[in-house]
């Protein structure tokens, strides 16, 4: 099984240096030097890190291979996938994204849209719900609001506080900025 650990960023520097989204929860043990990754698109890989450091809140990695800023630009999206079957099932501590997307999600019996993806946040995660109009929202993933993940029965139950669903439309907070009731 494959593990998306990583999308790749724009170059830092001159030296082949590219800058990374993180898609793990354990960076320090996943971009060690000597780590090599299935890549996607596949005509890019295998990668492997040569130097793995943080720069502010940004890691950044070198490959073996890719010693120009010209070079690392070929590298601008491509997603890092590492091979594994150490996943524990029975882990309670959290999901992959791949458990989740294609999930209904539900509040109470009614479906609500479609998993679309898990970003994956410095302070929490967020699930991307796909209603059925198209319009992308943003879910808290956190167990006030998502009090139950049944992948076997293949749903995402939500608890969604008032307006949740509305943030970001159109016609939320009809009154225009310096109105007040």
């Amino acid at each position: 099984m494959q593990l998306q650990v990583a999308r790749i960023g724009k170059p830092h520097g001159i030296r082949g240096e590219v800058t990374v989204q993180v898609l793990t929860d354990a960076p320090a043990d996943r971009f060690v030097p000597g780590t090599e990754f299935v890549v996607e698109p596949a005509s890019v890989g295998p990668l492997t890190v040569v130097s793995a450091r943080w720069n502010k809140d940004i890691l950044l990695l070198a490959f073996d291979g890719i010693e120009t800023r010209n070079e690392a630009e070929t590298l601008r999206g491509a997603k890092l996938f590492i091979e594994t079957e150490e996943l524990d099932e029975d882990d309670d501590e959290g999901w992959y994204e791949h458990e989740l997307v294609g999930l209904e999600a539900r509040v109470g019996s009614q479906v609500v849209g479609k998993i679309a993806a898990l970003h994956t946040m410095p302070v929490q995660d967020l699930l991307v719900v796909e209603a059925p109009d198209g319009k992308e929202i943003l879910i808290p993933f956190v167990e006030q609001i998502v009090p139950e993940v049944n992948v076997a029965e293949g749903f995402v139950l939500l608890t969604p506080p008032d307006g949740l669903f509305d943030v970001n439309t159109d016609d939320a907070g009809a009154a225009g900025p310096g109105d007040h009731a």
